[in-house]
This record gives C-alpha cells, structure tokens and sequence, in this order.
C-alpha cells in the first residue's frame, strides 16, 4: 500500500531533483571545456584518483608474485634440506647378480645343444650333452670290478673262521702229542730201567753158571759127578750167558726207544711252538679279509665315480635364467672344466650402489631404501640396505692406488652398498638385468 505525502513536500523532492540534476549537467560542461579532459583531442590525463588506483592494481600484483616466488624458493631450500638430511641418493649404481660359468666336469665328444643365446631356461634343464658311450663303459667295468672284490672279500671272510678253527685244533693236538711224547718218554725210561736190572740179573746168573760149570768139569773128569749132572750144567751156563746177551739187546732197546721218545717230545714241542703261532695266523686273515673289505670301499666308490661321470655327460642348468656366451657346438671335443656357456640366473638381482663415503655416517644395514630404473622409465621398486662393502671401489681395484709414493691426490672414495629387493613380488616378470643403470635413494634418518 503506497504511503500518501504532502503535495508540498512532493514539489519540494521535485525541485531538488531538479537542482542536483542541473549541478551535474554544468560540472559535464565544465569537463568538456577543461582543457585537461581526456576527451580534449585524447592529450590530457585522468582525474588524479583514476591515475592513482590504475597504478596501485600492478604494483599489488607485483608484490604478489615477489611473495610467493620468495615463499617457493624458501619451500624449496626446505625441502631440499630435508631430503638430503634425511635421504642419501647416487647416480654411481647399476643392477649386479651373479654370473654363472657353465661348464664341463668330463671330457667328451658333445652330441647335443639344447639351448642359443639368450635362451631363458629353468632350473634342472638339460643344456649340453656329451656322448655318454665312454662313460657307460667305465661303469660296467667298474660294476665287475666291485663283484670281483666283493667275492675276494668273502672268500677271506669264510677263511677266517676255518682258520681259528683248524688253529685251535693244532694247538691242542700238539699239547696232547707232547704230552704223550713225556708219557713215552717215562714209559721207555720205565723200560730202561728194567732192562737194566734184568741184564743185571743175567749176568749175576751168568756168573754163578760159568763158576758151576768150572767146579763141575774137573769133577766130570774125574766121575765124581755125573755126565748128565756136567750136561745140566753146561747147559745152564750157557742159557745164562744167553740170557746176559738178550738182556744188553734189551737194554740197547731201551736205550734206543727213550732215544726215540726223546726225538718224539722235540717234535711234539716243535708243533706245539708252531700251533702257537695260530693266533697271529687268525690275525693275518683277518687282516686279509679287513684288506678284501677295503677292496670292496674302494671298488664301491670307483663305481659311484663312474655314475657320477655318467651322469655328468648331461650338462644341466644349475638355476633358472638367461643363457649368453655359448661358445659349445655339436661334434666339439670339451675337456674337463672347460667353459661352454654363461648363466645370468634372474631370481637373485640385487643393486650395487657405490655411495661417496662422506655420504655414509648415517647409513646402516637394514635401512628402507627404494630405487628407480632408468630402463623402465623411472619404475620404482623398494629395497633394503643389506651390506655396506669392507674397501672402496679404488682398493679393490686391479691397480690399487699407492699413496705412499709421494702423488697422492685427496678423491672423495667410493664403497658399494648392496641393496636387496624387499618385495620380490615387484620383479616378478624378471625384467632386471645385471648392469642396468638405477638411482638408489636410502632413507637414513626416521
């Protein structure tokens, strides 16, 4: 609803309105005439308050852009600090792994390659094969050779019982042979002793004969006695001198078969010393039997030699990875320890970074650490410090620098460190090679 006024007071607006309306017309006049106007012929300048907010919008921006560039530059300075305090990095760093040179363990005649260069293989995988002719000869003959022992072994092991055996019984016959040659020896001495007193007796016979035969042949002479009684008599006498000489023989026998008994108890005690000796002989087939054992060992490990090189004529990939290098060609004779091929293996990369030394004061084993590949694009992968290196790089060199001969230059040295892949999963395509360039960056700060 409009609100009602006074006519006057709506005059009084209207005339006011009039007024202000007809001060701005003469000032746009005054303008026009001004010689300073800037719509006189374009020459004049703007009102100073113009001129002075169009130079005040530059400046601003200015000082802007001055602020800010200082604030990126301090940013920078920042975090530049920060990385290098906390981060140590190098270009000086390539992939390292090792490098297998494949080679023969006999000589032969190569009958087949299995693989060129460049070739991925996998553990196991046979690469190279000799002719296995010779050395499946070698084995059967060392196959005979083992049986020939092993029956000399138990021929000599079957040898030694016989003999403990056979020697026991020796031992004890030759006692009992000694002691029956003392039991003959007593008999005969026995013998002697009787033969003795029996010639004694003859001879005591004897003499009472001939002495009855002397009394009575005067008497036969003279009829005292009778021819027959003188016959007796004779006769008497001569049967003791008869009985004298069978008993000297007897007692000659006597003497001969202690003599004997004797020479028996030596031969007795001869064997029984030999059969003594049977112990050592049991020892000495023992010993034959323990060499034949021996032969046996030895035979055996002969044998497994020549499975061993049998087995060797198939040349197989000790890890996976990338053959380079192969040098071997079928109809080639190799001989033992020759080189054929080189084995990159692909599942144990590391990287070798050869850090300044003045960049190791705060570098530990164990510390996270990633790097890029420059191969890849930049790829980055994550890694640990493992190993920092005993020597710098110069003293492991062919030619290590001798500074004791008066030209010694100061170089800042460099050490490698190793780093070792944290995430295996990260390679799981294997496309890291060993030698490929990479910048480590090792965290050595928390």
């Amino acid at each position: 609803m409009a609100e009602s006024r006074p006519e006057g007071t709506m005059q009084a607006d209207s005339a006011n309105g009039r007024s202000e309306e007809n001060q701005r017309t003469g000032d746009r006049s005054s303008a026009q005439n001004d010689p300073r106007s800037p719509g006189n012929d374009n020459q004049k300048d703007a009102s100073p308050d113009d001129t002075e907010l169009h130079h005040e919008v530059p400046r601003s921006r200015k000082r802007f852009f001055i602020i800010g560039a200082v604030v990126l530059v301090l940013i920078g300075v920042a975090l530049y600090w920060w990385h290098s305090t906390y981060y140590e990095s190098t270009d000086d760093a390539q992939i390292d792994g090792n490098l297998v040179q494949v080679s023969a363990r006999i000589k032969g005649y190569v009958s087949k390659v299995n693989v060129q260069d460049n070739q991925r293989v996998e553990q196991g995988q046979v690469l190279v094969e000799i002719d296995p002719r010779d050395a499946q000869a070698a084995l059967d003959q060392g196959e005979a050779a083992l049986a020939t022992a092993k029956a000399n072994y138990e021929a000599a092991l079957a040898t030694v019982p016989i003999t403990t055996t056979s020697t026991g019984a020796t031992l004890s016959s030759a006692a009992a042979g000694v002691q029956v040659a003392l039991s003959t020896i007593a008999g005969a001495e026995k013998q002697l002793d009787a033969a003795q007193a029996q010639l004694l007796s003859a001879q005591a016979n004897n003499t009472k004969a001939q002495l009855d035969l002397q009394r009575y042949t005067p008497l036969v002479q003279r009829d005292v006695v009778s021819k027959q009684q003188y016959d007796a008599v004779v006769a008497t006498a001569a049967s003791a001198k008869a009985q004298v000489a069978a008993a000297e023989a007897n007692l000659q026998g006597a003497r001969d078969q202690v003599r004997v008994s004797n020479d028996k108890l030596a031969a007795a005690r001869a064997d029984y010393n030999s059969a003594q000796t049977g112990p050592k002989q049991i020892a000495a087939q023992r010993a034959k039997a323990d060499a034949a054992a021996a032969q046996v060992q030895a035979a055996e490990a002969e044998l497994e030699t020549d499975r061993l090189n049998l087995s060797y004529t198939k040349i197989i990939a000790p890890d996976s990875g990338i053959v380079n290098k192969k040098t071997v060609q079928v109809g080639q004779n190799v001989s033992s320890g020759q080189t054929l091929m080189t084995l990159i293996p692909l599942s144990n990369i590391w990287v070798t970074a050869n850090f300044k030394e003045t960049q190791l004061d705060h570098m530990r084993i164990g510390q996270a650490a990633t790097f890029t590949v420059d191969a890849y694009g930049g790829h980055t992968y994550h890694a640990k410090v493992t190993q920092i290196g005993g020597a710098t790089g110069s003293m492991l060199s062919l030619f290590p620098p001798e500074n004791a001969t008066g030209n010694y230059v100061k170089v800042v040295q460099r050490i490698p460190v190793r780093l070792d892949l944290t995430n295996p999963q990260e390679d799981s395509d294997r496309l890291l090679r060993p030698g490929m360039s990479v910048t480590p960056l090792v965290r050595v700060k928390n």
